[in-house]
């Protein structure tokens, strides 16, 4: 049980003295590249969908299903 005492010592004194944290600036500008980057990539992802979709049921079309 001592351990487990000073490896939670350990680890909020690591997480108060060691660790930088960003600045509420940072922490804004961080968020907004990444709900961008999930935007984009939710966009990507629906076309690649939308496309492959027109472009099976065109095959199954021309194949006759």
């Amino acid at each position: 049980m001592a351990k487990f005492g000073s490896y939670i010592q350990e680890a909020y004194d690591e997480l108060v003295h060691k660790v930088t944290w960003p600045s509420w600036e940072e922490l804004q500008q961080t968020t907004i590249i990444v709900l961008v980057a999930l935007i984009i990539t939710t966009l990507v992802i629906f076309g690649m969908d939308f496309a492959s979709e027109k472009i099976l049921t065109m095959l199954y079309d021309i194949l006759g299903k």
